[in-house]
């Protein structure tokens, strides 16, 4: 089915919708809460939680991508349990340390959570992405939105996990360039 038609039934407010988005992209959304949680029964539940927010969310918003609206509200529910879970420790984990590398990108009293839903950050920073060159690009997403291991990112696009840290460092500092440039206080 068609992501129009998968929409289409949300307006209808036809339960089908649910359905449709777990077969079309269930897979999808649970290995973005499992990439975050490293829990298969914690991801489970906020992809179960995922089609409860499309539910809700679905109408009024018309997503123009379903995927990664649906994608983006897993991530957004993961790591909000990601967080309560881990509100009294702080240890490894992909999720702190890719937050540690992104601090130093992201003003101290910035909320990246925050400031990426706002239009204006999130079309600056679309600019950024759509700037760089394809493999670059992959890479910052796979780390920073996905939340892969650095290793699984070398493993994936034949590199050695030196150059993938180097590849990552040197794109958080044209970030922070970028932003800087575009009125972004860093």
């Amino acid at each position: 089915m068609q992501d129009k038609d998968i929409i289409d039934l949300y307006f209808a407010r036809n339960e089908q919708a649910i359905a449709e988005s777990s077969n079309k992209y269930g897979y999808y959304c649970t290995s973005i809460a499992q990439n975050i949680l490293h829990n298969m029964q914690d991801a489970e539940e906020c992809v179960n939680d995922t089609w409860l927010r499309a539910w809700s969310s679905i109408p009024p918003t018309k997503p123009d991508h379903l995927q990664l609206y649906l994608g983006g509200i897993t991530r957004h529910i993961s790591l909000d349990r990601f967080r309560r879970q881990n509100a009294a420790k702080r240890g490894g984990g992909e999720i702190v340390l890719a937050l540690d590398e992104m601090h130093d990108v992201v003003a101290a009293d910035t909320d990246l959570a925050t400031e990426s839903t706002d239009r204006e950050f999130s079309e600056i920073f679309n600019r950024f992405l759509w700037s760089l060159p394809e493999r670059e690009c992959n890479i910052f997403i796979r780390r920073y939105y996905y939340l892969d291991p650095i290793s699984l990112i070398a493993k994936r696009y034949g590199l050695s996990v030196a150059n993938v840290q180097k590849i990552l460092s040197r794109t958080r500092q044209k970030l922070r360039e970028y932003l800087d440039k575009e009125g972004y206080a860093v």
